[in-house]
């Protein structure tokens, strides 16, 4: 960063001293708190975490220095979890996010399925997939199930990317083909009872092997 564009001593003692405030007006929302999921603790922490950050960020850009603590942001927590005290149904929501890192092993590996799925011996060459990756994909994926696929990504030619499981409460099992229009449309994070993410942004943020960071998981 240039002379020109650093933040002044002036503004990293103002956001020393923004979060200075913000610990005492976390602290004494702690005080007051009328539940475990009291909206005015969960605003303090954001605001905690928001002066922390902006904080760290301008020590960083004026001084070369970091704090010795790191408070996690509201991006990153789940907010107060507003579904029933005992859940009689549940909902998994998953994303898992792959790259087509090698296609000639995708189309291979799809073409090969597709033979013995229609009985075709080893002299017929006719393609079936041919080079479209599109096709790949549909027969891939109506093979197997995506657990197995997650298991063996490498095998088709895919490389892991971003993964998310939501296991969210309920107060009854939807009707059959209720959501399927849409199925992810009433995905609501205060009624998730814990969450799993995977990413690699872990490995950077950690300097660790495994980039599992979570489960972000709410006391019973």
């Amino acid at each position: 960063m240039s002379d020109a564009a650093q933040p002044t001593a002036a503004e990293v003692r103002a956001a020393a001293e923004a979060v200075k405030a913000a610990i005492d007006r976390h602290l004494d929302a702690v005080e007051r708190r009328t539940g475990d999921d009291d909206p005015a603790v969960y605003d303090a922490f954001n605001a905690l975490a928001a002066a922390a950050e902006v904080y760290d960020e301008l020590l960083y850009d004026r001084y070369d220095e970091v704090t010795p603590f790191e408070i996690p942001g509201a991006d990153d927590s789940l907010p107060p979890y507003a579904g029933p005290a005992e859940p009689s149904a549940l909902s998994v929501l998953i994303r898992r996010d792959y790259v087509v890192a090698e296609p000639p092993r995708l189309l291979a590996q799809a073409q090969r399925l597709a033979d013995v799925d229609a009985g075709r011996g080893a002299d017929d060459t006719s393609p079936v997939v041919g080079t479209s990756v599109h096709a790949a994909l549909g027969v891939l994926f109506g093979e197997y199930e995506p657990d197995e696929i997650a298991s063996r990504h490498k095998e088709f030619g895919l490389e892991e990317g971003d993964s998310t499981l939501w296991v969210s409460a309920g107060e009854a099992a939807p009707e059959p083909g209720e959501w399927l229009g849409a199925p992810f449309e009433d995905a609501d994070p205060e009624l998730v009872v814990c969450r799993f993410d995977v990413s690699a942004v872990f490995d950077e943020e950690d300097d660790a092997d495994e980039d599992f960071a979570g489960p972000a998981v709410r006391g019973a």
